[in-house]
């Protein structure tokens, strides 16, 4: 469940102790320096720094949404903006000819290492199926 934050991210409920930004948010900040690719008032893309791949970028929303299954409906116009944006940062960084992947992962079986929800963007390389 999503607690009621600021706009940076810092979740706040009167009854327990201020939650510490995730790394995602300590990028979105300024406080961590990223290799940023894109950026305006919904989403930030930035390269990852353990590449799966010759071109392996991150886009997250700046509102901190934890993961996917804990999105609201109300947040379906940051999503679509961020997947929209995601397939504009693939073609900037030259992957449309020969295809990319858009991987999201949810909670730890899945991989998931930082709670704030966002989309890998992969390409460069031919990839496999399945997955994982």
């Amino acid at each position: 469940m999503r607690m009621p934050g600021n706009n940076l991210g810092i979740c706040r409920n009167p009854k327990s102790k201020p939650m510490s930004k995730t790394l995602f948010e300590k990028i979105i900040a300024r406080e961590i320096p990223a290799k940023i690719v894109y950026e305006d008032d919904k989403v930030l893309a930035f390269h990852d720094v353990k590449p799966q791949a010759p071109v392996h970028v991150l886009i997250i929303p700046k509102k901190p949404i934890p993961r996917i299954a804990e999105a609201h409906p109300d947040d379906h116009q940051v999503l679509g903006h961020l997947l929209i944006k995601a397939a504009e940062v693939a073609k900037q960084l030259g992957l449309t000819k020969n295809g990319f992947r858009l991987v999201f992962n949810n909670g730890p079986d899945a991989g998931e290492a930082v709670p704030h929800l966002h989309c890998h963007i992969i390409g460069g390389r031919k990839m496999g199926w399945p997955p994982g």
